[in-house]
């Protein structure tokens, strides 16, 4: 069975992987609006114990964004000058 080539343009090969940094930020700020949304509807139904499990789960996606954001930082910072970034690199 042939492999195709990677298209022209893309990064990341088979020996240094794409990063999927992006994705874990978009989801870790979709999970984020979700959780307090959830959680303050919650509240204001009188269930508090889901809210208080939704806002727990919201306060691990700020420091999950944090982290990625950090790790973008850092990843910018090894890459040599003239390497051009997109949002969706």
């Amino acid at each position: 069975m042939a492999t195709r080539s990677q298209p022209r343009g893309r990064k990341g090969t088979v020996g240094h992987a794409y990063s999927a940094l992006n994705l874990r930020l978009l989801l870790a700020s979709f999970g984020l609006v979700v959780c307090v949304v959830l959680g303050v509807l919650a509240l204001r139904a009188d269930l508090l114990v889901l809210a208080v499990i939704l806002f727990v789960l919201a306060a691990v996606a700020v420091v999950d964004l944090v982290v990625v954001q950090r790790r973008r930082a850092a990843r910018r910072r090894e890459e040599p000058p003239g390497t051009r970034h997109s949002m969706f690199e």
